[in-house]
């Protein structure tokens, strides 16, 4: 018999699209104690599922993904489900969890704080992450949901103050210490490094002992999860074609088969003569090899990536802002090689 699964640290980054949270928990996972296994939880709103992809590559880190949605609301039962699953068969010694950047973590912090999980999981600091350039734009600082990230969190990362000046890292914490939030700590984190204080510590074996847990814990670790994969698998000339609506922003992607060879200077084109402002994430197989891509502002250059399952791309923007899918998805064949 299973020993019973307790006191697992979990840990939330939060914030808004393109503020950094996959750059922070790639740094988290660079420096992942040897011997512990740990397991991240993705939400992406987007349903081609690109962070799951970004994330990738490691045997000792297992990386699933909901995409579609927002967990906080729409999602919450499939959450449940799935965390109960991702417990269950993978036993982490450590938990992190995406939520989407567009949603609200209120009801994922309710949720992890609830009965259903007392005695299973240990939540941690919840961090969010703030792009300080994203404050000039007055319809950043007035979103509810933007705000409501940043007051809810025990501390706030200000990730990409490499590119910001010091002025707008200056206003971004008096900003953050007028919210309503009890936020204890502001940290610099540049490319997504935090300072050790708050970066996660080992965490042993968390599933030793055979603590007692109510019959209604027991339960929820031993139920039939009905949650799964639903990913239709592209065949090389046919990609998957993915879009979808929700919390005031739309989304189109596609995935195509792992064989299929791009033109990176070809895709690299294409890519930059997308709209300005919508959020471009993507990882694509190229003949010099597999590339992420991950464009908030500006040119951000490509990385290698260890993905191999398909190649994929996803644009979120607000509606009438996205390309026609038609026209791009045409030229995006034509950097097939």
């Amino acid at each position: 018999m299973p020993t019973p699964l307790t006191d697992i640290p979990v840990h939330v980054v939060t914030g808004f699209l393109g503020g950094g949270k996959s750059s922070l928990i790639r740094h988290w996972l660079a420096g992942k104690p040897a011997g512990e296994r740990w397991a991240v939880l993705i939400n992406e709103f987007g349903r081609v599922g690109i962070d799951q992809a970004l994330l990738a590559g490691r045997d000792d880190v297992v990386v699933k993904a909901l995409p579609g949605g927002c967990l906080c609301c729409q999602l919450a039962v499939v959450l449940k489900a799935t965390l109960v699953e991702l417990l269950r068969r993978e036993r982490p010694d450590r938990l992190i969890i995406e939520p989407s950047g567009l949603g609200h973590p209120g009801g994922l912090l309710e949720m992890l704080r609830g009965e259903a999980f007392a005695e299973v999981l240990r939540l941690q600091e919840v961090i969010a992450v703030l792009d300080p350039r994203r404050l000039d734009d007055p319809r950043a600082r007035h979103h509810e949901t933007f705000r409501d990230q940043l007051a809810l969190a025990d501390g706030v990362a200000l990730t990409m103050t490499d590119l910001a000046s010091a002025a707008q890292v200056a206003a971004a914490r008096r900003w953050i210490a007028e919210l309503d939030g009890a936020v204890a700590w502001v940290e610099e984190a540049p490319h997504g490094r935090l300072p050790d204080a708050h970066r996660p510590a080992s965490a042993g074996r968390h599933a030793a002992g055979m603590a007692y847990r109510p019959a209604a814990h027991r339960a929820l670790l031993e139920a039939p999860v009905g949650a799964g994969d639903s990913e239709r698998t592209p065949t090389p000339g046919v990609p998957v074609r993915e879009t979808g609506r929700a919390l005031g922003h739309v989304s189109l992607g596609w995935r195509w088969h792992a064989e299929e060879v791009f033109s990176r200077q070809a895709l690299e084109a294409c890519l930059a003569a997308l709209p300005a402002g919508v959020r471009v994430k993507g990882v694509f197989h190229a003949a010099d090899g597999w590339w992420s891509y991950n464009r908030v502002e500006g040119d951000e250059p490509a990385v290698r990536s260890d993905w191999r399952r398909d190649s994929r791309l996803e644009l979120i923007g607000a509606p009438g802002t996205l390309p026609e899918a038609e026209a791009l998805e045409a030229e995006l064949a034509a950097c097939l090689r």
